[in-house]
């Protein structure tokens, strides 16, 4: 193979710190983003410099300290070691190939701009772009991916581009995420109930076309079918929501509430739509959510933790890649 291979993984995006400071440093391009808000820019950016960065900062950074540990944000490292492992594996598969694996972030560093300095820098003569996020949406993925063009258009000599804008169904990932919970079971007793949470977007956006929900159920499906699952053995709920607009439902919170009601004896949650664990996952889930489940009159509650940077992972996302590489 004569050509130099650069990929980037690419995700979201965290804080520098759980400081107030550097949680408004990141919440303003997100939440500024069209992509991710699509109200008009006019009615919504007075409100968002105008009263939510005054406000919620403060209040996400104590989330953020929650998760924070010695090595950081959970987002970013766990995303750092999943590309050092996907680099090594990619050339497992490819001995004598020149490749590198680089992180970009949407919001936040090391940017997208950044890592793709970084391929260029290192040879990169064809560039294949992973946004880590399974199911496509707008917001997401969509966004990672307009930001990589809009950086490309300054470059004097454009490389050969790839996307992969989801692998919501790809056999690789469904694999490995079934490896995973088979594992969590062997080491501890199947749960009553699975329970499925992706984070949510508005309904609004997929009425516009956004095929997030339609790859969400379907992720949910086919993982359901690997594991041979019953039908009343799991369910799908969405978390995360933002702003009083509806969103896509059933709302995770409520339906841990009301598992909790019915008394179930114990609960698994899994995240599949997170490619590593992180404040929507570590927090939101594994503390609040298990909090809304017992005390509502649930029982034993397990958070499935993301794929993160393991070997499952790594080999998953290897084989999702490879399978676009021309040899």
């Amino acid at each position: 193979m004569s050509k130099s291979l650069g990929i980037l993984l690419a995700n979201t995006g965290t804080p520098d710190a759980p400081t107030a400071k550097a949680v408004r440093r990141f919440l303003a391009p997100f939440l500024g983003d069209p992509r991710v808000i699509e109200i008009p820019r006019l009615l919504w950016l007075p409100i968002l410099h105008g009263i939510i960065l005054n406000t919620r900062p403060r209040r996400s950074a104590k989330l953020y300290q929650r998760v924070w540990d010695e090595r950081g944000s959970p987002l970013l490292y766990h995303t750092k070691d999943l590309a050092e492992n996907v680099e090594a594996a990619l050339q497992a598969r490819l001995p004598e190939a020149s490749l590198n694996v680089a992180v970009g972030m949407r919001y936040g560093n090391p940017s997208i701009k950044n890592a793709l300095a970084e391929l260029r820098e290192k040879g990169a003569t064809h560039l294949i772009i992973l946004p880590i996020f399974p199911q496509y949406s707008g917001t997401t993925s969509g966004t990672i991916i307009e930001k990589v063009f809009d950086e490309l258009k300054s470059w004097r000599w454009l490389p050969s581009v790839q996307i992969i804008s989801d692998y919501h169904d790809h056999p690789a990932y469904i694999s490995a995420l079934a490896k995973s919970l088979r594992n969590s079971w062997e080491e501890s007793e199947k749960a009553e109930k699975l329970l499925f949470s992706f984070h949510g977007i508005p309904n609004d956006y997929v009425t516009k076309g956004d095929p997030y929900e339609k790859q969400c159920l379907q992720t949910a499906a086919l993982l359901s079918a690997e594991l041979s699952l019953g039908e009343k053995e799991h369910e799908v709920a969405f978390q995360s929501r933002l702003g009083r607009q509806e969103w896509l439902k059933p709302y995770t919170s409520e339906k841990l509430e009301q598992l909790g009601t019915e008394k179930l004896s114990s609960l698994d949650v899994l995240a599949p739509g997170f490619a590593v664990d992180c404040l929507e996952t570590i927090d939101e889930i594994a503390r609040e959510g298990r909090q809304e489940f017992q005390n509502a009159g649930g029982g034993e509650f397990r958070y499935i933790p993301s794929l993160n940077a393991t070997d499952l992972h790594a080999d998953a996302l290897s084989e999702i890649v490879f399978g676009r590489i021309d040899n």
